[in-house]
């Protein structure tokens, strides 16, 4: 069960990257600048998660 949630804030960053995408699109910068940011944070944090310590 511990290793799921790391799969998931993975997963979240994807569908936030989505967003971004969309976003530019959309020609909104603002938007696509804090999905951004906040996929990074997920992607970042499900990949530490995982380190080995």
């Amino acid at each position: 069960m511990e290793s799921v949630v790391p799969i998931l804030m993975i997963g979240v960053g994807g569908f936030l990257i989505g967003g971004v995408v969309s976003a530019a699109k959309a020609k909104k910068p603002l938007p696509a600048i804090v999905l951004g940011v906040l996929a990074a944070v997920a992607i970042a944090g499900g990949i530490l998660w995982l380190w080995p310590t």
